[in-house]
This record gives structure tokens, C-alpha cells and sequence, in this order.
């Protein structure tokens, strides 16, 4: 029978409705279904969704609707990181309140998340800027200061001295202000820190057991905790400075000593103070360096400079002098804060020695080639021996840790430093000068010093009224918020004025999606049984901070009592970023971003031309790249959804590449998705009628048993390739299915199929219509019901295929000619060789190149390959 196109607009809301009322998606901690946790990063409540999100969302949601179909207890929540500058920024250009702002945003994406489909557990919602939320969250502060995994001491941070607050070193944009423009000032400020520098040790060890986790990931994780091998060894100074007579350097490479030219400090490292003290210059060149900013990154960008102190050190293994140089690269966060430097074995210290005509010796030679080192440093692949000169002449290996091993001990034995294991993560800054954040509950007291606030105080609320307009920290000049007595003596006193910084509301949400309503931050033994998060999917920029500072959290909760495990993810998936041409035009002499909504694509001899939608101007076709607001190549999902319907967007995200790769979003690929729907929805509706009067049943011979044998291969596959999140795979084998069931069904649909192929074919249908369900849950449940099935395709199990139709019974052996492949055999698979001999014969191209002959020799490995000697 003929039947309409489906229509998305209409069928969409009514299952979202009926998913809503039935509550289907709500997980019960109390199921005795085995567990599974899944959790996409939660977004930030910008106000709007885009392509990233439906990229993003849709993965995990594959995942969870095929779990629960699997028999799993599922959990799959949804929240909201809504705490952080971008709220302020907006309350002060609209003129609206951060709170106001926020909760408007988050009505509007929840809205659009809801018109994907997605099959979240909304009864767990939550946003960090809840005082529900950040209450518990300043529970878990006063409970990792009372297990001392908090401090506070004084820090140099980035001050913007027009905003008058600290800056995080990403927000300082050459030397300046993100915001204000201002000249950024180094400034020592009280801050409070978390001890993450404590657990770097088991940090960087653990990674080795999360074998679910991407090798990338893994390896920024170690290069961010930067454990390092080195030694410290003492420089005694020719003429010592303000009872400073030695400068300590920390190096991972002393078996570089001999190449060694100078020692370079920190403009912070006691000796320079002292002398900057005396000299204005030195005092001048400090200041300037201290502007640069606090990263390493920072440092790494600027252009490397140094200031000679005129001083000198001694060798410590040879009779000669070093000149000490304050340099702009060196961290006194980092080691001693001092280095020394030796330019033929590092790019760094040669650009450095070059630009102020320092020497360069070399330490080492390649074999065979002892050239010395000109413009380029000599730093071997791992791979190329290399033979030491002078104090370690005759050491020849690779510059690996062995030969620094060595070293180590060479100078601990000669009693001239000391072998140490160093990491370059640094304890954890969680202060920041701003309103938007949740409140750190900590009282200060002229008498009593920093008072933590009792817990049935708790939550230190934010003030609604407060003014954001004015420069500095918003709660430090409000007029009585700050104002409070003393829980310890009674005295006046003044309330920490700082708010946590928004990494630490992303670094435990994940424990509180277990139980949001409990009065506690976690119940443990319930959130102990959902974690950890069994896949967790998110970008790759969150790949270090995010998710160590989340495993830290994890530690410190357990040590706390909180929970009772140390990783927090078990499977971690990054996914690929969607991307989209740019097009301009040319206007004025210059050009001028064009949104795709407002391009026409069109083929013309064979080449892609572009033109403006209304003014018909022909525009250029740019690179493919992520999809940003400034080159205007933005597609609003809503348009998407309006248009084609929210399956269709998850279906062409889930097929167009591998997860973990960029999605080139194109308004093709979205029309063949959504042409696909419509087919499957023609071949289903057109056979529906006598499909719901059959018995689904496998097939027992003939095109019947081709049904069943397709349709139970591909019910395997698409199993195995959900697993492995090989989504575009799985939504291959969905396209081999039905161009297999296309003529079947269309047989079954003109009543031209006996009772075998209809039965087979509404077994297969059925089998069709649960594996894409995961993937587009909507018209799934329209197939569904087309099918005359009871219930909803979302409540029902993942079918289950018979291991015998999975077997091939042939196979298909490639046939060489003289040792070059021509062609295929297919044969049954316990062919004998006589069999298979036989049937290579008598292929065309066999017999062709034959031309009548015998061969010379025919060779059959069994179940491999056939070769043809002519």
C-alpha cells in the first residue's frame, strides 16, 4: 500500500511526551540490573546549543539506549556548569543580574536537548550555581581543610590593576588584561590552594591502569604532572651576595655538565631580589619579566631574555667560572629556581648562548661525526648512540635515562649533588576575585585567624543585591555582605571574599549525579556502587585540567570518607570537533564572512560554485574549519531539527566519519540521511499490512534464510561495533541491511513472498528497527508500531542473534595468475582441494589467460588463496 512521508515534526514531540509521562529514563539506585554509568561533560549554559552538543550528546545517548536494551541499570544525567565569567560579563553589558542570565540560558538548552530525544534522567538536574549545589560543595572544602588538603599562603598571580582582580594566566593576552587592555602586574596575594602537588606521584602511576582511556589523553595527563628524574647540585659563587655563597640548580640532564656555559636564576630567586635591591636595572628588567605572566606557557611564547648579574660561579667539576644570568624563562616555582645552562644539547639555552655570545661546548658527539654545534642543538632521537667527552668519556649509549641514571650516581658518589624526583605540577590556586562562584566558607578574625565556617551555617549564600559594574571583587565592596561575627570568639569579622575557582564545581559533579537530593555531598556506599563513570565523553581540550583536577578530587573525597575509589572514569571518549566550510565575499575592498544558511551550492563543469542566496553575488569557497561565530560557518541545530528533524541530525552525526575524528557537517550529508529515513520508512510502511499479519520467524531456506542470515550478522556487528563506539561503522552495516531487505520487503508488500520470506522479513524488519533505535529513537518507535508490535521499542531488549546464522558457509579466495591477483573465487568453505582446483579453473579470466592450455602449476593454499602458474 502507498503511505505517506514520515513526518518527523509531528512524531518527535508526541514520543518525547510519552517517554516524559512514563518516566522511562529515570534510574532507581535501587535496580538490581547491573550498573552503567554513562556521562557526556556537561555544558555551560551559553544560551544556545550547537552542532558540538548534538555531536556530543548523541554519542553518549547511543550508548546509554544500548545498555538499558543490553539489561543495564543505567544512569545518564544531565547538569548544568554554571558558574564563571561569562555571566558577569553579561550581566554588566545587558544589565541583568548573573542569576537571572543564567537560569534564562539553561531554560532555553534545556528545551533544545529535550528536542533531540535524548533519554537523560532530568530528575537528577542540577547546576553548580544551585546553592543546593555549592552548600555541599562548601561542605567538601570545610572537610579537606579539617584533613589539611587545604591551605593558604601567599602567591604571585596575574593582577589586573584596572579590573583590580586576579587573572588566570589564560585570560592575560600579550602581557595585558583580557578585558580591561590593562598592563598585567605580578603581585603577591593570600590564596587558597588545594594539595593536588601531594598526589602527583600516584597521579601519574595510576594512569597506567585506566586502559579505557585514549593513549593521547593519557600522556598530556603525564606531561602535565612532568615527573623527572634529575639531581641538585650546588654552585658556590666566586663572591658570595648578602650571605648567599651557593645557587642550587636542579637538572634532569647532568650528563651534560661538561657542555655547561652559564646558570641562569629567576628574577624571583633570592639572589636576584637581593641584588635587583641594589641595582635599578635588574630591578627594571624583574618588573618586566613579571608581566609576562605565571604559565610555563606564557613563558615559553615570550622572547627569551637575560640580564647578567656580573657575577660568577664555580664549576663543580671543572677549573673554570660560569657567569649568572637572571633569565625570563626560569620558574622559581619549578626546581631551585635556578638552571644551569649548556646550549649545545638544548635549543633554548643555543638561542639564548647565541644571542648573548655565550659559549658552546659540546658534551657529547654522534658517532662518527664530532662536528661541533652550530645553530642547531644536538638532542638525538632515542634511537643514536653517542660517545661522552671529559668527566664521562668512554659512557657510550643512548641520552636516555640510563646514562642519566649514571651520572646521578657519579656525582652523589663524588659527594658533589644529590639524586631527587621532581614533578612540575604545582599545587592547585583555587581563589578567584569574583562575584559569579560559589562562596568560600571561611571567616577571618583579627584574633582567631581564618575561622571555618561551622556546617549548620551552611551554604554561605551569595547577596542578591550586589553591583558588578564597579572594578575589583564585587563581594569585597559590597556594604554588609562580608560583615559577620567571629564563630569562634563572637568578635567582628569578615567573610572571605573570594569564590572557588569553577574547575572545582566540575571536579565532583559527577559523584553528585548519584544521589542529587542527599543532604550530604555524596551518600557514599551510592555513589561507591554507580562509580566509577563507565564511559565519560567529552572534548579533547579538557583532556588535562578538567580531568586531573577531577582525579585529585576523587582521592581527596576518599581520604575524606565521601567515597571509597580513586579514578573517577573508567572509559573516557574524545570526540572530534564539527567542522564546516567558510565562504566570503568580497565588499568594499574586503572580505566579509557569509553564514551557510546564506550560501547556495551549485556544480558547474565539474567545479563547486557558490553564490549569495538573495543577492546572487558569487562568494569564495574557503577551508573547512571548527565552526565558530567570527567566520559565521555556524548551523544552528534548531533550523536542523525544524527542518529534517532531530534523528536525521543524530543519524548523519553518528555516519559521516569515526567519533574521534572531525565531522565535516555539509547539507548533502544531512539530505541523505534524511532520505534514508524515508526509504526505510517507505519499504516498512508498504509492507506493514501484511508484515503485522505474519509470525516473525527465521527463515528456513532459500531468500528466506538470506534474510534471517543477513539480519542476524548485522544484529552481531552492530553490537560489537556499539561497544567499541565505532558508531559510523554500526551505521554502515544499517545501510547493507536494508538495500539486502529492499526487494524482500517490496515482495512482501505486492504479496508476491510465501509465509517463509514474509516471516523472515518481519523478524529482520523487527531486528532493523532495535539496532537503529539507539541511534533514532523517534522514528523507531513510529517503525515500531508500523510492525504491530506492543510497547515501545525503547523498553525492549536488544534481540539476540543465533550463532549458526552468523557462520559462513563460503568464502572468498583470491586468485593470482603468475603471482598477480585477477580476480575472486567464492566457494563453499569445506571445499576440498580437487573442488577448489576445479572451480579456479573454470573462472572466465582463468580460462582466458589459459587460452586452452594447462597451467604449469596450481597452487591452493586451503581457505587463503589459489595461485595459477601459466
Amino acid at each position: 500500500m502507498a503511505i505517506e512521508r514520515y513526518n518527523p515534526k509531528q512524531a518527535e514531540s508526541r514520543w518525547q511526551r510519552r517517554w516524559e509521562e512514563e518516566r522511562i529514563y529515570e534510574t532507581d539506585n535501587e535496580s538490581p540490573r547491573p550498573k552503567y554509568y554513562v556521562l557526556e561533560m556537561f555544558p555551560y549554559p551559553s544560551g544556545r546549543i550547537h552542532m558540538g552538543h548534538v555531536r556530543n550528546y548523541a554519542l553518549g545517548d547511543v550508548v546509554a539506549r544500548y545498555k538499558r536494551a543490553r539489561g543495564f541499570n543505567v544512569l545518564h544525567p544531565m547538569g548544568w556548569d554554571a558558574f564563571g565569567m561569562p555571566a558577569e560579563n553579561a550581566a554588566i553589558q545587558n544589565n541583568i543580574h548573573p542569576r537571572d542570565w543564567t537560569y534564562a540560558n539553561i531554560d532555553a538548552m534545556r528545551k533544545q536537548l529535550k528536542s533531540m530525544g535524548l533519554s537523560l534522567d532530568w530528575s537528577r538536574e542540577f547546576a553548580t550555581c544551585d546553592v543546593d549545589y555549592y552548600k555541599q560543595q562548601q561542605a567538601l572544602f570545610l572537610d579537606f581543610l579539617a584533613a589539611g588538603l587545604i591551605y593558604r599562603r601567599n602567591s604571585k598571580v596575574n593582577w589586573d590593576p584596572v579590573d583590580m582582580t586576579v587573572l588566570a594566566n589564560e585570560q592575560v593576552i600579550d602581557g595585558r588584561g583580557w578585558r580591561s587592555g590593562a598592563v598585567v602586574e605580578q603581585r603577591e596575594l593570600t590564596q587558597w590552594f588545594f594539595r593536588i602537588s601531594d598526589f602527583a606521584e600516584d597521579l601519574d602511576a595510576s594512569l597506567d591502569t585506566l586502559d579505557g582511556w585514549p593513549d593521547k589523553v593519557r600522556t598530556m595527563q603525564r606531561n602535565w604532572i612532568g615527573k623527572s628524574r634529575g639531581i641538585e647540585i650546588p654552585f658556590s659563587l666566586v663572591e658570595p651576595q648578602d650571605r648567599i655563597d651557593t645557587v642550587h640548580c636542579f637538572s634532569t640532564r647532568p650528563d651534560t655538565m661538561h657542555g655547561a656555559s652559564f646558570i641562569a636564576i629567576s628574577p624571583d630567586h633570592p639572589l636576584s631580589l637581593a641584588l635587583e635591591a641594589k641595582n635599578a636595572d635588574l630591578a627594571a628588567f624583574n618588573a618586566e619579566c613579571r608581566r609576562i605572566g605565571t604559565s610555563e606557557e606564557a613563558l615559553e611564547k615570550a622572547e627569551k631574555r637575560g640580564f647578567d648579574t656580573g657575577l660568577k660561579v664555580r664549576h663543580p667539576t671543572e677549573d673554570r667560572d660560569l657567569p649568572v644570568w637572571v633569565g625570563n624563562f626560569v620558574l622559581m616555582s619549578y626546581g631551585t629556581g635556578a638552571v644551569f645552562g649548556c646550549p649545545a644539547h638544548d635549543q633554548r639555552d643555543l638561542d639564548f648562548a647565541r644571542k648573548y655570545d655565550l659559549p658552546v661546548r659540546n658534551a657529547f658527539y654522534l658517532i662518527g661525526d664530532e662536528t661541533p654545534v652550530l645553530n642547531e642543538a644536538l638532542v638525538p632521537a632515542k634511537s643514536e648512540n653517542v660517545v661522552y667527552v671529559d668527566h664521562f668519556a668512554g659512557l657510550t649509549e643512548t641520552t636516555g635515562q640510563d646514562a642519566i641514571d649514571r651520572t646521578i650516581s657519579w656525582f652523589e658518589d663524588k659527594n658533589l649533588g644529590s639524586g631527587i624526583t621532581r614533578y612540575r605540577l604545582r599545587d592547585w590556586g583555587l581563589s578567584r576575585q569574583r562575584y559569579w562562584g560559589a562562596p568560600i566558607p571561611v571567616i577571618h578574625c583579627d584574633d582567631c585567624g581564618a575561622v571555618p565556617v561551622p556546617a549548620r551555617d551552611l551554604p554561605v549564600e551569595l547577596p542578591a543585591d550586589v553591583t558588578l559594574g564597579k572594578p575589583g571583587n564585587p563581594l569585597d565592596h559590597h556594604p554588609t555582605w562580608k560583615h559577620v561575627d567571629c564563630p569562634a570568639c563572637g568578635k567582628p569579622a569578615r567573610r572571605e571574599t573570594d569564590t572557588m575557582d569553577t574547575f572545582v564545581d566540575s571536579s565532583w559533579y559527577f559523584a553528585r549525579f548519584t544521589a542529587p537530593w542527599h543532604d550530604a555531598p555524596t551518600d557514599s556506599a551510592v555513589a561507591s556502587a554507580w562509580l566509577p563513570v563507565d564511559q565519560y565523553i567529552g572534548g579533547i581540550e579538557h583532556a588535562i585540567l578538567h580531568l586531573l583536577y577531577s582525579r585529585f578530587f576523587t582521592r581527596a573525597m576518599r581520604q575524606t570518607g565521601h567515597i571509597d575509589l580513586k579514578e573517577p572514569f573508567k572509559g573516557l571518549f574524545t570526540q572530534g570537533m564539527v567542522v564546516h566550510e567558510t565562504y566570503q565575499a568580497e565588499r568594499n575592498g574586503k572580505n566579509e564572512w557569509i553564514a551557510p544558511a546564506d550560501v547556495v551550492i551549485e556544480e558547474k563543469d565539474g567545479q563547486r560554485l557558490a553564490r549569495h542566496a538573495e543577492t546572487g553575488e558569487p562568494l569564495l569557497i574557503g577551508s573547512i574549519e571548527k565552526m565558530s561565530k567570527s567566520k559565521k560557518n555556524v548551523v544552528d541545530p534548531d533550523d536542523i531539527i525544524e527542518g529534517y528533524g532531530a534523528d536525521t541530525a543524530r543519524f548523519f552525526m553518528l555516519s559521516d566519519s569515526p567519533p574521534d575524528r572531525d565531522v565535516i557537517w555539509s547539507e548533502a550529508g544531512v539530505e541523505g540521511a534524511h532520505r534514508f529515513v524515508q526509504r526505510i520508512w517507505r519499504l516498512i510502511g508498504e509492507a506493514s499490512e501484511n508484515l503485522k499479519a505474519a509470525e516473525a520467524r527465521t527463515g528456513s531456506e532459500g531468500r528466506a534464510l538470506e534474510v534471517s542470515r543477513a539480519s542476524h550478522k548485522t544484529v552481531k556487528a552492530v553490537g560489537e561495533d556499539i561497544e567499541k563506539l565505532a558508531f559510523n561503522k554500526a551505521v554502515a552495516r544499517l545501510y547493507e541491511l536494508v538495500n539486502t531487505l529492499a526487494a524482500p520487503l517490496s515482495d512482501v508488500a505486492s504479496e508476491k513472498a510465501d509465509e517463509d520470506l514474509t516471516g523472515a522479513c518481519k523478524q529482520a524488519a523487527g531486528h532493523l528497527v532495535q539496532l537503529f533505535a539507539p541511534m533514532m529513537p523517534h522514528f523507531a518507535e513510529e517503525c515500531w508500531n508500523l510492525l504491530g508490535n506492543a510497547g515501545m521499542v525503547a523498553t525492549t531488549p536488544w534481540p539476540e542473534h543465533d550463532p549458526a546464522l552468523v557462520i559462513d558457509d563460503q568464502i572468498i579466495m583470491p586468485v593470482q595468475i603468475n603471482g598477480k591477483k585477477r580476480g575472486d573465487l567464492t566457494i563453499d568453505r569445506n571445499a576440498d582441494q580437487s573442488a577448489v582446483e576445479q572451480a579456479a579453473l573454470s573462472l572466465d579470466f582463468v580460462q582466458s589467460a589459459l587460452g586452452g592450455k594447462p597451467p604449469r602449476k596450481l597452487i591452493v593454499v586451503p581457505r587463503r588463496i589459489v595461485n595459477v602458474v601459466i
